[in-house]
């Protein structure tokens, strides 16, 4: 089922996870939140369940240190990168690795037999920035939903989403915004880089539009990132609503308190 949005908000653009080498390239010196969810499975000591697997940039850490991990991703180009990623791997850390291709706001995990039931976790993450993906009330109920089943019963839900920055959302929305260049990952050319935002303050949703342009000017792509944002008090009571009460709540991935200026927040929460 694809996400409902208002017609002003959906845009016949591609996402920045359909070319996978880009992302793994753009994120590959992100490491601050891959050592967070080490932490947070190395505590639990189970088999995690992430939300949006993607190119396996946190699971594939997790399945090295002997953990278990089973993803839930839409995308088919990241779920194929994920595979020419593992082919790289020792043959235990590809099998610690497993993925379903689908929607995480409906999750069902058959057993053996007939009888479909939930399997169970320790462990449920959702790194960077997964939950911005969802982008009404709804989406948001299905999945904490969809969550609940999946945990143990002193299973914990851990996962991050950015801080919103409010001087974004009153960007011109006709103006680019030039940012640091990047090469690009098949031919190492400069890239000229520019970002537009559009900020819908009813629907809480943001829109930024990314040109990728050659030295000349030409255009090369065009991508869309379209992220519902989240107020802190908003979201510690969606998940207090949901059943779920907070063990952990930090302004980024070393443990510091959150503020206004925090660049991330960082949530652990288990079932009351």
């Amino acid at each position: 089922m694809k996400t409902a949005l208002p017609p002003h908000l959906s845009f016949d653009l591609p996402s920045p996870y359909e070319d996978p080498i880009r992302y793994d390239r753009t994120y590959r010196r992100r490491r601050m939140d891959v050592e967070f969810y080490r932490s947070m499975a190395k505590e639990k000591a189970g088999p995690v369940l992430e939300l949006g697997i993607g190119t396996g940039r946190i699971a594939i850490p997790l399945a090295r240190d002997g953990h278990l991990v089973v993803g839930i991703e839409k995308e088919p180009a990241m779920l194929e990168r994920l595979r020419l990623k593992l082919r790289r791997e020792t043959r235990e850390v590809r099998l610690r690795v497993r993925w379903i291709a689908g929607d995480f706001r409906w999750m069902r995990f058959p057993k053996d037999g007939e009888n479909e039931t939930p399997r169970r976790f320790p462990l449920v993450i959702a790194p960077f920035n997964v939950f911005m993906h969802l982008y009404t009330i709804d989406d948001v109920e299905s999945t904490l939903c969809a969550i609940r089943e999946c945990l143990e019963p002193k299973g914990i839900l851990a996962f991050d989403v950015r801080m919103p920055d409010m001087r974004t959302f009153f960007r011109n929305p006709e103006r680019r915004y030039r940012c640091a260049d990047l090469r690009n990952p098949q031919s190492g050319e400069r890239l000229l880089v520019y970002e537009r935002f559009e900020y819908d303050a009813f629907w809480q949703i943001q829109c930024v539009t990314t040109e990728y342009r050659l030295k000349t000017g030409a255009l090369l792509r065009t991508e869309c990132l379209v992220h519902r944002q989240f107020f802190p008090q908003e979201l510690l009571g969606l998940l207090r609503d949901a059943g779920f009460q907070i063990v952990g709540f930090w302004g980024d991935f070393d443990r510091s308190p959150p503020t206004i200026d925090s660049p991330h927040q960082v949530v652990v929460a288990e079932i009351k």
